[in-house]
């Protein structure tokens, strides 16, 4: 790795740790020539402590230890992005990052989709809502529009109609998630799930 160490701060450079799963920003470190040796012949993370004035090896006494997954370089080779595999709250206050941020799966625009879901249902206003009017009918209710939908959507996958298609496959999924929270569950049940057969 061809890092450009006449760029650092006293011989270190800013490494930004990120859960390989969930891909939230952990933590931030720096490290020296011989931090970034250590990491990579342990596979565990290890950074130059600026307080302490050795290497330090994240999760040396807590046990919450970092693996290592990958390391990339910037393009002005001055930082590290470390994809890691962290064993326990990675922040030393115990918070599982250092912004005081819940390390879960977001799906992004999905797991907003899944709360406004939530707030609808826990809202219960039947008359406003078209989510809270389908959970008042009970999850047969639910579990039949998923039925529904699906077969929409194989009947639209044979046209040559991709806008239809489309607009099929998004209330397939609008509804399977639906069915999700009405058995208790979220889309990163389904995806914990997946991971495990990869």
């Amino acid at each position: 790795m061809n890092i450009d160490f006449n760029k650092s701060l006293d011989g270190l450079i800013p490494a930004i740790i990120q859960d390989v799963l969930t891909n939230k920003v952990l933590m931030l470190g720096y490290m020296n020539n011989e931090a970034l040796q250590k990491t990579i012949d342990t596979k565990l993370v290890t950074f130059f402590s600026r307080t302490k004035q050795r290497l330090w090896t994240k999760g040396e006494e807590s046990g919450n230890v970092l693996n290592l997954v990958d390391i990339k370089l910037d393009c002005d080779r001055d930082a590290l992005l470390i994809k890691a595999n962290p064993q326990g709250p990675t922040c030393h206050k115990g918070t599982d990052t250092c912004w005081s941020e819940t390390n879960e799966q977001s799906f992004g625009f999905i797991s907003k989709l899944e709360d406004t879901i939530t707030s609808r249902i826990e809202a219960k206003d039947t008359d406003a809502s078209y989510v809270a009017s389908l959970f008042a009918k009970g999850i047969n209710k639910v579990a039949q529009k998923v039925g529904e939908e699906a077969v929409e959507v194989v009947i639209e996958a044979k046209d040559n109609n991709d806008d239809l298609f489309l607009e099929e496959s998004a209330d397939l999924l609008f509804h399977y998630l639906m069915l999700l929270q009405a058995k208790g569950f979220k889309l990163n049940n389904v995806v914990s799930i997946l991971e495990r057969r990869n």
